[in-house]
């Protein structure tokens, strides 16, 4: 895992998604970006232009089937 900037392109993107399970009041927001396989780039929706985490496609899978279980 590393933290990286994205490209502006992509920061700028419509693909960024926030998390179902974000704050609705703007505090908590995770957003991911979808479309990318081998990666899964996530941020905090309240620093768009702010670091990016990137995880390996099936790192992410793992963590989403934990928190779900």
């Amino acid at each position: 895992m590393k933290a990286e900037r994205v490209p502006s392109r992509a920061a700028a993107s419509s693909r960024w998604r926030k998390s179902s399970y974000s704050d609705p009041n703007g505090g908590s927001c995770l957003e991911v970006l979808d479309g990318c396989r081998a990666v899964i780039p996530v941020r905090d929706s309240k620093v768009p232009h702010g670091p990016v985490l990137v995880f390996p496609g099936g790192v992410w899978a793992s963590f989403v089937a934990h928190l779900k279980n």
